[in-house]
């Protein structure tokens, strides 16, 4: 009879090395129903083509409301990690042809840099490699679904900040906005996030321009006042704000009140994760 590769894994330990993340902003991109719909369900990416680890991870995931996607192929799970944000990457690091490799590539991507990685090690990586190679935590099998679940709710609230640096919040806002040359004008933001903003504008505002933007949080008497890049401009008034030099203090404000935004929105299981940081 053939022998199949999907054999017995399990975790005997998983160690962790997370570093604080750093605010960096965002470079936002025109809004599409791929980056609105499920915005709060938190989602991972396991590549393996090990049977016996995705029945032990899938049903510890489950638990804490995350959902698993699973690519078999290092290539195809490159192409996937290039094109789709996942707020955890899981690789298959000794069992793959190039595990490594795939850990490195998914710190270059422009999606996913700063998603959260484990590494599944068999003998072959030490945990040391793992961690200068960009891991997060690491796994170690034979995988036991206890040390899966212990792993992954010590790596939760680093997913949930992920999502909640990088998530938008659709809004109708009238913003104030000032160019260089102290020139005024007015419009509507449509999306709101921690690192930046979408309007819609009746004039022209070039790519990389600078400017003040100022706004009034909605159901609040905060007032922020901003100064801004335009990311970009689909010429048809829509435009990307990305925030910069933003003061602590109205980082922290604007932190807050995205968080009492999108409070109801988290499943049970993650609401207790929200607490700005």
């Amino acid at each position: 009879m053939k022998k199949t590769r999907l054999e017995r894994p399990s975790i005997e330990r998983c160690d962790r090395r997370l570093r604080t993340p750093q605010y960096q902003g965002h470079f936002l991109i025109p809004p599409t129903a791929d980056n609105i719909e499920n915005a709060m369900n938190l989602e991972a990416l396991l590549i393996s083509q090990d049977a016996a680890l995705l029945a032990v991870l899938r049903p510890a995931l489950e638990k804490i409301s995350v959902s698993l996607e699973v690519c078999a192929e290092p290539r195809a799970g490159h192409a996937l990690m290039a094109k789709r944000k996942f707020d955890a990457v899981i690789i298959d690091c000794d069992d793959l042809q190039n595990g490594i490799q795939l850990l490195k590539s998914l710190r270059q991507t422009h999606s996913n840099s700063r998603s959260v990685a484990f590494l599944v090690v068999n003998g072959k990586t030490t945990t040391q490699e793992a961690f200068a190679s960009g891991a997060n935590f690491v796994l170690q099998k034979p995988l036991t679904p206890l040390h899966a679940s212990r792993c992954f709710n010590a790596a939760l609230n680093f997913m949930v900040r992920e999502r909640r640096r990088y998530f938008r919040y659709r809004l109708e806002m009238p913003v104030r906005i000032t160019l260089p040359h102290n020139q005024d004008m007015t419009a509507t933001a449509t999306n709101l996030s921690e690192g930046g903003m979408a309007i819609r504008a009746q004039g022209k505002l070039p790519k990389e321009s600078q400017l003040q933007i100022r706004f009034t949080l909605p159901a609040t008497n905060i007032s922020l006042e901003l100064n801004g890049q335009v990311a970009w401009a689909d010429g048809t008034g829509d435009v990307g704000i990305r925030f910069i030099e933003v003061p602590q203090s109205s980082q922290y404000q604007l932190d807050k009140w995205l968080t009492d935004r999108i409070q109801g929105e988290m499943p049970h299981q993650l609401q207790t994760y929200l607490a700005p940081q």
